[in-house]
């Protein structure tokens, strides 16, 4: 009997009582390494229309892409749903004996009429304009969205269209996907070489290229 999940469960069935229903708790299971199917448990799932078999986020394969002892809880940032609700999430690693990931406990509060209340008030006390923050990451439902959704990002990080860019800032791009754990997903080297128009023993290439002269990075970024 797996109690660290139960107990995850029993935190998962606590938290979504005690916030309501615009707080979404996710249980990711990384045990079985089962991309497609990483959602094993949901409560509120409506708040990002998720349910029991969807796939990861984009924390998920940059967890199982990371040294685990370098893993640091993520907390209270901002993700958004594919109809544009914006979510304050929290991403939590639960770790076996060893040290490993076995599950992530993802806590998801849809904050889109709070922040509208905000907005209201700011318009009557702020005397000059804000300026917005970079854009929550997008909440998605299987890992094709997921892939398409880290190529568009690959893309915007270096600022210009596929057609128009070099050989370096493709390597760029490859390294981003690479990174973020793209190439966990099946089939994603097909994807990724006809979308750069690269062949695939080119993209691997890049691959060892930026694994021989790019210093090893860690991130810290979300669910």
């Amino acid at each position: 009997m797996d109690y660290a999940l139960i107990l995850l469960q029993q935190l998962a069935d606590g938290f979504a009582a005690q916030f309501g229903p615009d707080c979404e708790i996710v249980i990711h299971d990384l045990t079985k390494k089962d991309l497609e199917r990483s959602i094993i448990y949901i409560k509120n799932g409506h708040v990002s229309n998720r349910q029991v078999g969807d796939g990861p986020s984009k924390v998920v394969l940059e967890t199982l892409h990371s040294d685990p002892k370098l893993l640091k809880d993520h907390l209270a940032y901002l993700t958004r749903t594919a109809d544009g609700r914006i979510l304050k999430s929290s991403t939590m690693y639960i770790r076996n004996e060893a040290g490993e990931v076995s599950y992530i406990l993802a806590v998801n509060y849809d904050i889109t009429n709070l922040l509208a209340v905000d907005r209201a008030i700011k318009s009557i006390t702020d005397t000059e304009p804000t300026k917005e923050d970079t854009q929550p990451e997008q909440i998605v439902h299987n890992v094709n969205d997921l892939l398409d959704s880290l190529i568009e990002q690959s893309v915007a990080s270096i600022g210009k269209p596929v057609a128009l860019m070099t050989k370096d800032e493709k390597v760029s791009a490859i390294q981003f996907l690479n990174d973020a754990g793209a190439f966990l997903i099946t089939k994603s080297g097909d994807k990724v070489s006809k979308y750069f128009n690269i062949s695939k023993f080119t993209l691997y290439s890049y691959i060892d290229v930026n694994k021989n002269t790019k210093p090893g990075k860690q991130t810290d970024e979300t669910i």
